[in-house]
C-alpha cells in the first residue's frame, strides 16, 4: 500500500504537471496535489507508528486526505476545465479503492 499510495500521488503530479495553467486550474491543482501527496506521506508515517493510537490518528488523516483528493478529482471531472477526463476518471477509481482500503484498515484498529 505504501507503493500504491505513492504511485497514485505521482500519477496526479504527472497529470497536473502537463496542464496549461489557468487561475482556476491553479487553485484546484494546488489543493489536489496537497491532498494526494499528504495522503501518501501520512500513510507512510502510519506504517512507522509507535502505537495503536498513533496509527489510528495517522490513518484518520489518510482517510480525510484521500477523501479530499476524490473531491478535487470530482471537481475536475464535473467542471468544464479542459483536461483528460478519462485520466481523471481512472485516477478517481484508484483513489476510491484506496479510500475504501484505508477506511477499513482504520476501522479494524477500533475493533
Amino acid at each position: 500500500m505504501r507503493q500504491r499510495t505513492k504511485a497514485a500521488a505521482i500519477a496526479i503530479v504527472n497529470l497536473m504537471g502537463k496542464q496549461k495553467e489557468t487561475p482556476v486550474l491553479r487553485v484546484i491543482s494546488f489543493q489536489l496535489l496537497k491532498s494526494a501527496t499528504s495522503a501518501a506521506a501520512n500513510y507512510r508515517a502510519a506504517c512507522r507508528a509507535r502505537s495503536t493510537n498513533e496509527f489510528y490518528a495517522k490513518m484518520s488523516i489518510v482517510v480525510e486526505e484521500t477523501d479530499e483528493t476524490l473531491f478535487w478529482l470530482e471537481m475536475l471531472h464535473d467542471s468544464e476545465i479542459p483536461i483528460d477526463k478519462a485520466a481523471v476518471t481512472l485516477l478517481g477509481k484508484e483513489w476510491q479503492e484506496i479510500l475504501m482500503i484505508m477506511a477499513k484498515s482504520r476501522s479494524n484498529v477500533k475493533k
